[in-house]
């Protein structure tokens, strides 16, 4: 581990996970996607934790750092979720002095790690934009869904469309069973059936995991993660593998069996997770928002369950102008220079999305 130390502060890269979580764990607020854990899931480049250490005051960020094809140089990004920096501070109370040193040190880091441009996808329930503001920019990516589950039962019912709650009502009359997994086959047929569900969305390669990525992430060692699965009778017809963090229950990953989905079974699950939320005493059920930002066919369904929004939020910098205009250029004439994809360099030929987003997204 280098460590750079200048009169008032010091900052350094971590990448071995004892003192990783160490930070992580004396952060006020953090999430399964801020852990080490679940960066060793990545494979797309290395894991780290940049961290910014002023008197009692710290702040860390992890990333993972990609090598860009035909080039010495890297770039950086955020895991697949909601990451961002964390600190044991409120981030909306740091002062301009801390804010200023945290630049200066990023800014740095960014030199000696060699790094043309950093993308992130923000945390919505953790205020981080007063701090990145001034590195690039942060920008709307759109609207994303969640439940206020410190509300009543009742009020959180009515928040539902009007046809849902009957829905959901008819669906547990169907005496589906509803359990966690319990075995290593349950979690090959979901993986299965997972597939076949990206397959019939024509998804692209990022919406697709192998089976060993829901194996870790249900690792009881490092994970409180559950895979929740609807039965009828002995066929597995829907199953999500939920997120659990100290005060948030996400739905990670989910698949219906091609044969139930006129059933809709996703709307019980949804309905049943919500559930096991209040039985953790967990204060936010995160249902997430459209693909790319957009207020799509899945955007529209997790409205089918709450009013409730928050912006969501993404920063991009670039570090070396440059050099990125560079590798724009390189890339050659398949790059829509219109384009808000970002970093442009690695946007897919068939990209038409008007919102910033990454390849990681």
């Amino acid at each position: 581990m280098l460590i750079n130390t200048f009169a008032v502060f010091r900052f350094f890269a971590l990448r071995s996970k004892v003192e990783w979580e160490d930070y992580i764990a004396r952060s006020l607020r953090h999430d399964v996607y801020h852990t080490w854990a679940y960066h060793q899931l990545n494979s797309n480049g290395e894991a780290l934790l940049f961290v910014y250490e002023e008197g009692p005051v710290f702040i860390a960020l992890p990333l993972i750092k990609r090598e860009i094809e035909g080039s010495t140089h890297f770039d950086l990004t955020s895991v697949y979720g909601y990451a961002g920096p964390v600190s044991n501070r409120e981030m909306s109370w740091l002062d301009s002095h801390h804010i200023h040193h945290f630049k200066k040190a990023f800014l740095q880091f960014m030199e000696k790690e060699n790094c043309i441009c950093v993308f992130s996808r923000l945390h919505p329930f953790i205020e981080q934009t007063s701090l990145l503001n001034s590195i690039g920019g942060v920008y709307g990516n759109g609207k994303t869904i969640y439940m206020d589950l410190q509300r009543t039962w009742d009020e959180q019912i009515r928040g539902y469309e009007k046809r849902l709650s009957r829905q959901i009502r008819k669906l547990r009359e169907m005496n589906y069973t509803i359990r966690e997994a319990s075995g290593l086959l349950e979690i090959k047929q979901f993986t299965e059936m997972y597939r076949q569900n990206m397959d019939r969305l024509k998804a692209s390669g990022s919406y697709y995991f192998e089976e060993s990525y829901f194996h870790k992430l249900l690792d009881p060692v490092e994970f409180e993660n559950k895979l929740i699965l609807i039965y009828d009778g002995r066929v597995m017809i829907c199953g999500a593998l939920i997120l659990i963090s100290k005060e948030i229950i996400r739905n990670h990953l989910s698949a219906t069996a091609a044969d139930y989905l006129s059933y809709s079974p996703s709307k019980l699950l949804t309905d049943e997770i919500s559930r096991i939320g209040r039985q953790l005493n967990k204060k936010v059920f995160h249902l997430g928002g459209g693909v790319g930002g957009k207020e799509d066919s899945l955007y529209k369904f997790k409205s089918y369950f709450s009013d409730q929004q928050i912006e969501d939020r993404i920063w991009c910098y670039i570090h070396n102008q440059p050099l990125y205009d560079e590798l724009v250029k390189k890339t050659g004439a398949g790059v829509n220079n219109s384009s808000t994809f970002f970093p442009l360099y690695r946007q897919p030929k068939t990209e038409t999305v008007s919102k910033i987003y990454s390849d990681e997204q």
